[in-house]
């Protein structure tokens, strides 16, 4: 363990600033084969700090990016039928604000297994998807999308804009956080974009995750948790200027910010000084907004516990739905395992018939629940939790309760 503060990925300041120190936790997409059951799960810091001089929080860089978003990584965007509606909704009015039609392109960069781009498609435009992972590029590839398996850089938009392509507009969608290189992507977009061309990029909002406690949102394949103090810094650092804010409802509290290059002549809106105002008034603009963050985590793993304890002494038995990432995180550090919750379900059969990393607790297909039949289910995923209860409301009346963590013990009955 080193005894010195990293430094900041992006500006080079030592990060002396804790936000949150989760311990030691397994890679949270890392399902475990069943036949791998007694193999130890390689374990790493999970330990997120503040830039005292740009405010960019980023968890310690322990993981090569390739350990990470592997050939199989496991994470595919269609199970999520919200997630896609969501998707079409953004296709719709983004084509409309912008004129994109036959003649225009769209490059998404992390285009996972084309549920965004797939809508473009159905309007006649041009698409191109960029997807460091094979397994879900090949699914994405299979619909007609074009997608190239490969790692978004500054040296790959210089040679895809060398190969003639100049997109209007570039969308990504919960990848900024994700690049272990935040400077060089973003240089690549600005390479990459036409002279009036649109980046749109969304990303879960650090004023929420503080707010509503949402730490489980930390794990290694999050390299950044994104403010639009942030963001602007490293916009404005690589020639890309903010014109729109919008804030939306996506994964807990989301923000889509729109970019052009300088000189491009899209008009600042107002929700740009919107956003700034909110950040401001929570001192996202210093360290003060960022104190005691810690001690709230350690109030929400406590009261999950008390419940899961309760339950158990009460002979209620507790099943998960979603064998989503925030929830290995959130079970890891509460270190809680299949004596609490007995198994968790997932619609993706890539995670079916597996172990979650670290809790070890067993993920089964959906069904299993009406063979089961478990007094309550907690919803990991607690960002589709309203989707989650409407899809087994025909449990919810036969008696089964639902429950969520985050920021606090709900019950839904």
């Amino acid at each position: 363990m080193p005894t010195t503060p990293p430094n900041c990925q992006y500006c080079g300041t030592a990060l002396t600033n804790t936000l949150v120190d989760l311990g030691l936790s397994p890679l949270s997409n890392s399902y475990v084969p069943l036949d791998r059951a007694q193999t130890p799960d390689n374990t790493y810091p999970l330990h997120a700090r503040v830039c005292g001089s740009c405010f960019l929080v980023q968890v310690d860089d322990v993981v090569p990016a390739d350990e990470i978003f592997n050939q199989d990584y496991a994470y595919f965007s269609s199970f999520s039928q919200s997630w896609l509606d969501h998707c079409q909704a953004f296709a719709n009015a983004s084509s409309a604000r912008f004129g994109l039609g036959d003649s225009s392109l769209v490059v998404e960069i992390a285009s996972n297994d084309g549920y965004l781009l797939q809508y473009f498609m159905e309007k006649g435009i041009k698409v191109l998807g960029v997807e460091p992972s094979a397994s879900v590029a090949t699914v994405a590839q299979s619909k007609g999308v074009d997608t190239r398996v490969e790692f978004f850089t500054d040296a790959f938009a210089k040679q895809l804009r060398s190969e003639g392509l100049a997109p209007d507009l570039i969308c990504s969608a919960n990848v900024l956080a994700h690049v272990p290189d935040i400077g060089d992507f973003v240089a690549g977009v600005a390479s990459l974009l036409s002279d009036n061309g649109v980046y749109t990029v969304e990303f879960p909002h650090l004023l929420n995750l503080i707010n509503l406690v949402q730490f489980d949102t930390i794990y290694h394949e999050h390299y950044t948790y994104l403010s639009l103090v942030a963001v602007e810094r490293i916009f404005r650092d690589n020639g890309l200027r903010v014109f729109d804010v919008e804030e939306i409802p996506t994964h807990g509290g989301s923000l889509r910010v729109y970019a052009c290059l300088d000189d491009a002549s899209h008009v600042e809106t107002d929700g740009v000084a919107a956003v700034r105002a909110k950040e401001a008034a929570a001192k996202l603009d210093t360290l003060e907004g960022y104190q005691g963050f810690e001690t709230h985590v350690e109030a929400l793993r406590d009261g999950l516990l008390a419940y899961l304890k309760e339950a158990k002494a009460s002979g209620r038995k507790v099943a998960g739905y979603g064998a989503a990432a925030k929830g290995n995180t959130l079970l890891n550090y509460s270190v809680v395992g299949p004596d609490l919750i007995s198994y968790v379900v997932d619609k993706n059969p890539a995670k079916q018939d597996t172990l979650l990393p670290g809790s070890r607790i067993p993920v089964h297909a959906v069904d299993k629940l009406y063979e089961d039949r478990p007094d309550d289910i907690i919803i990991l995923p607690w960002n589709i939790r309203d989707e989650v209860i409407a899809q087994l409301d025909d449990l919810r009346r036969q008696g089964t309760r639902f429950v969520t963590a985050v920021p606090h013990i709900e019950i839904f009955e």
